[in-house]
């Protein structure tokens, strides 16, 4: 990812050796979970510096469930907590251990019981919710489930629910000013949105989790300090009943707890299942297909992420699932640092970023500044095939980031050096700038739109996996990179 730094272990004599053992090194760490029992490594192989970054192994000592410090610890004990999936392309530690190292469980944290189902929706405060859901339509081939609006007996707010997938948007617009709203409860919510957006301009509101039991999920926060937007209550329509609650979260961002066991309904009660009939222009542009969100990024304000990430430890019930720092994401001019916090099941990912020092200001400072504090960055929706999603979004107008020729020519010599095959035709994936990652499982591709608004805030990934579940840390730095350029382009790279 980052510029290779001096190796701080010894050559490895044999680097053929040294490579299949850290293939099944790799293996079994990725296999293995030491939530309740420690396993003991009886040997530790240096590689040297030449080897390709994703082939580099992290050692260090254990900061929280499944990260590894880079920084590294002057002792003997080197820990691996929880997790089987180390990030590719980590930097060496700086402190070699001279014993076998010990995977051993936290002392601080039992592992979380806490059963999350996964993502349900990302709700969108906008100022034309009629038109933004037009445009995830138009571009990115959602489709049109359901609505509320003042037929439906909505007197405050407008809401459009559109889908791909099972990725969920709902685009929410006041009706009108707070000050004209009778009801206190749409006075209070007018208040809300006005205010949000005034600071933050179209962004999004609340990243809601689909969840077996609310009130278990939302109890567990409060004893843990978690902060309440709206405690557990049930809502129901003629389709069932949903029990929803609604905690805080970074920023003004929030999570809404939802199950959804007692409900037949296409979405949530209040709104009204949209006309069968395909949106017109569907039935004439390219299909895209999506699979489902694959994870949501935070942007936070400096010296914020471990806060945060302590906060979704403790509140949430998640844990370290992956980490970089600075050493790993830099260009010359800027530097992020990023852990991803993961539900117990890993079905949710909420990669948390903060800036690091650098020569200019980086994206994430660009962020906090236009966006107004810590808000969503981007949304990541995963496809099975990247190809054709591409080439549809792109044919559909989708602006995406421009990644240079040679990033393509340098990736070619290490899929080839590494002996990695692609069932993807690497052409094709260099004609429509598809980055590129892999270890010795698997391999990663995605790419990344431009900002989506006026303000430089949120943008949109495009990933496929394909046996890999990383996030493609060697493609940090041309990710960085590319992103800077526009930033330059924007006067803000200063």
């Amino acid at each position: 990812s980052a510029a290779a730094a001096p190796c701080r272990f010894p050559p490895c004599s044999a680097y053929g050796a040294a490579a299949a053992f850290r293939s099944r090194l790799v293996t079994q760490i990725r296999r293995f979970r030491a939530v309740h029992h420690g396993i003991m490594l009886t040997t530790l192989c240096a590689f040297h510096r030449s080897a390709p970054s994703s082939s580099v192994i992290a050692f260090g000592r254990c900061v929280g469930n499944g990260v590894a410090d880079r920084n590294g610890a002057h002792g003997n004990t080197w820990r691996i907590i929880h997790h089987e999936k180390m990030a590719p392309h980590a930097e060496l530690g700086s402190s070699p251990p001279t014993t076998p190292a010990t995977f051993a469980p936290s002392s601080t944290q039992e592992a979380s019981t806490l059963d999350y189902r996964g993502y349900d929706h990302v709700h969108w405060y906008v100022g034309n919710a009629k038109q933004a859901a037009t445009y995830y339509i138009a571009r990115m081939g959602f489709h049109k489930v359901a609505f509320r609006d003042l037929s439906t007996g909505s007197r405050a707010i407008a809401s459009y629910a559109v889908r791909n997938g099972s990725v969920t948007f709902v685009l929410t617009s006041p009706l009108r000013s707070a000050s004209q709203a009778e009801d206190p409860n749409d006075k209070k919510l007018l208040a809300e949105i006005s205010a949000h957006m005034e600071k933050h301009g179209d962004a999004v509101k609340d990243v809601a989790f689909e969840v077996d039991d609310v009130d278990e999920v939302y109890n567990q926060a409060m004893k843990n300090g978690g902060k309440s937007v709206s405690p557990p209550e049930t809502v129901t329509d003629e389709s069932g009943s949903v029990r929803v609650a609604t905690i805080q979260t970074y920023g003004e961002t929030t999570h809404t707890l939802i199950s959804r066991k007692e409900y037949k309904g296409v979405f949530l009660p209040g709104f009204k299942a949209a006309p069968d009939a395909e949106d017109p222009l569907n039935t004439y542009l390219p299909k895209i297909t999506l699979e489902a969100m694959d994870h949501c990024v935070g942007n936070q304000d400096w010296d914020e992420m471990d806060n945060i990430c302590e906060y979704y430890e403790r509140v949430l019930g998640f844990h370290r699932f992956w980490s970089v720092d600075d050493k790993d994401i830099c260009t010359e001019f800027s530097a992020l640092k990023s852990v991803v916090m993961a539900s117990p099941d890993e079905r949710i990912k909420m990669p948390i970023n903060e800036p690091a020092i650098g020569k200019k200001k980086s994206q994430i400072e660009e962020y906090v500044d236009f966006y107004g504090g810590a808000g969503v960055q981007h949304i990541a929706l995963r496809t099975k095939d990247i190809i054709s999603a591409v080439t549809a979004l792109r044919a559909r107008g989708v602006e995406f980031i421009t990644i240079p020729e040679s990033y393509y020519v340098d990736m070619r010599l290490k899929l080839k050096k590494q002996g990695m095959t692609l069932e993807e035709d690497f052409a094709t994936l260099q004609r429509l700038g598809i980055l590129i990652d892999f270890d010795e499982g698997g391999y990663l591709l995605q790419l990344f739109t431009k900002h989506l608004l006026d303000r430089p805030t949120v943008f949109i990934e495009i990933i496929q996996r394909n046996n890999f579940e990383g996030f493609g840390a060697g493609n940090f730095k041309s990710l960085f990179e590319a992103l800077e350029r526009d930033q330059e382009g924007r006067g803000n790279l200063v």
